[in-house]
Formats: C-alpha cells, sequence, structure tokens
C-alpha cells in the first residue's frame, strides 16, 4: 500500500499564491495585450487604448506584414541562420565535448584549459569585429553563424553528461572492434538524445533571437534578422520604416497592430517549438551533474 504525503496548507502559503498569482498576471499581461492588438480588426482599433481582447477580430495586419518583401527577406535569413546554425553548433559541441572526454587525446588538458579560460575572459566587441571583417564576413549571414558555434558552458555540460554515460557501453564497442568515431555515433549520440533535444532548444533559441550581431555585422536592410526588422518598427518605428515594409497601401492599417503582429510572428515558432522539448530539460541538462 503506497503512502503519499501531502502538506497541509497554511496561511502563509496562501498568501504566498496570491502574490505569486498576482505577479504571473502582471508578467503575463504584455503578452496578452500583444496578441490582443495583434488581432484587432484596424477599423476598430483606438490607439491607447486598453485591449485584453480584441473587439472584432481580424488577420488583416498579419496578411500584410506577410506580404512584405522586408518581413519574408528576413524570415529567410532568420530560419537560414537558426537551421543551419542549430545543426553547426550541435555537431562541434558533441564532438569537441566528446573529443575532451577521451584519455589519449593528445593536448587534451591544455584544450580543457583554453574552454575554461574563455569562461572568464572574453576578446570584445572590437576585436571580434575586426575578427569578422578580416575573414571577408562582413555583410554575410555567416557571421551570425561561425562566431557563436559553441561555448564554454555547453561544451562542459555535454562533456559531463558523456562522462556519466556506462563505460561498459563503450567497452563492449570496442572489443568488437569499434573505432573512437564508431563509438561516438552509435553508442555516445543515442545515449544522448535528451541531451541534443535539450541544446537544440539553447542553440535555436539563440539563433532566433540573434540581434546585436545582426546589427553589427549585416548593413544590408534586405539581410535583416527578424529581431532586427521588429526592433527598427517597434523602437524606431515611424510612418516611414512601416510603409516602406512593402507597396501595399497602409493608410488604413494602424501601425500599433502591425508592430504587434510583427512581435507575434517573431517569437510564435519559439512558443510552439518549446513545448515539445521541454520535458528533456531537467533530464538533458542535469544528467551527469549528479554522481552516484
Amino acid at each position: 500500500m503506497s503512502f503519499v504525503y501531502r502538506k497541509k496548507m497554511t496561511p502563509g502559503d496562501y498568501v504566498n499564491y496570491g502574490i505569486l498569482t498576482i505577479i504571473a498576471l502582471f508578467c503575463l499581461f504584455p503578452f496578452i495585450y500583444v496578441f490582443s492588438v495583434s488581432f484587432t480588426d484596424p477599423k476598430v482599433y483606438v490607439p491607447l487604448q486598453l485591449y485584453v481582447f480584441p473587439k472584432k477580430w481580424s488577420l488583416e495586419a498579419y496578411r500584410y506584414i506577410l506580404s512584405t518583401n522586408s518581413f519574408v527577406n528576413s524570415l529567410k535569413s532568420t530560419v537560414f541562420v537558426t537551421a543551419i546554425g542549430t545543426v553547426l553548433s550541435l555537431f562541434f559541441t558533441f564532438t569537441f565535448a566528446y573529443a575532451l572526454t577521451r584519455q589519449s587525446l593528445p593536448g587534451r588538458r591544455f584544450f580543457m584549459g583554453c574552454v575554461i579560460v574563455t569562461l572568464l575572459f572574453n576578446a570584445g566587441i572590437v576585436p571580434n569585429y575586426l575578427l569578422v571583417k578580416n575573414l571577408g564576413l562582413i555583410n554575410s549571414l555567416w557571421s551570425l553563424i561561425l562566431i557563436s558555434l559553441t561555448n564554454a558552458w555547453s561544451i562542459i555540460v555535454v562533456k559531463s553528461f558523456m562522462n556519466s554515460l556506462p563505460a561498459e557501453l563503450e567497452e563492449a564497442a570496442i572489443i568488437d572492434g569499434a573505432s573512437d568515431m564508431g563509438v561516438f555515433w552509435k553508442i555516445i549520440i543515442p545515449l544522448s538524445i535528451p541531451s541534443i533535444a535539450s541544446f537544440t532548444l539553447f542553440f535555436a533559441v539563440g539563433y532566433w533571437n540573434t540581434y546585436f550581431n545582426a546589427m553589427m555585422y549585416l548593413s544590408d536592410s534586405k539581410k535583416w534578422t527578424l529581431q532586427v526588422l521588429v526592433k527598427t518598427l517597434v523602437i524606431d518605428s515611424s510612418s516611414i520604416s512601416v510603409g516602406q515594409m512593402g507597396s501595399t497601401d497602409t493608410n488604413s492599417l494602424p501601425q500599433e497592430t502591425i508592430r504587434m503582429s510583427s512581435v507575434v510572428l517573431a517569437m510564435a515558432p519559439i512558443l510552439v517549438l518549446y513545448p515539445f522539448l521541454q520535458r528533456y530539460f531537467v533530464k538533458g541538462v542535469m544528467i551527469g551533474a549528479i554522481k552516484g
């Protein structure tokens, strides 16, 4: 017979839950407002009015944004950077981490020291810009990918994860004649699916939200990422910036509905992807951090 212990709620618990609920609602309200304005019919939209639910639903702002050249170009750039960057980041992170777990790797301690040093020191903005410039990557989408392939934290976490895997499996594969690469692809990778799923989301979110590097390295507005375009619409917004998005007449479309719609479209893919990978977070990242 199983026994489940349930803590009795105290008045203090109710107060704490009430305060946390209020804080959560305050945090959630800006998202509700953005969604509401983006789906509000431009004909009934009133500037500076508080919207919780649209008075009249409409997809007109979304149709306009998806028909503009600026948004389509930004979407293509962001999808390219996210897809290619995520795949390359996973490849380099997991292969590098696996190499650091090999005792036979020449200079293993040196490479591990180089990884740890980057946790404490950073080259800075100017050296990074000069490096990208000398590599001929200015105004190239590859500048957003190659300088962000991996980082010390990811390598250390993945290395710790791999060290926690049963060594007997690797030994059995080596006895059967498998090479280090055979062990990596046939043993390590299948066992690392939770970790791969977690870091897929980490890298994908990072590349999808690329903003600062895009502002620094991309001078051609046709290659802007979504985040740069949204920033231009929301922060540097003006009737000119919104009107230049496309040839469609925007006189009947309030700028605010266009801005809010662009914000929703920019964050929607991550919101859709997150629930499917959320369950891998604790298992994928924390495993290996606890021994026993």
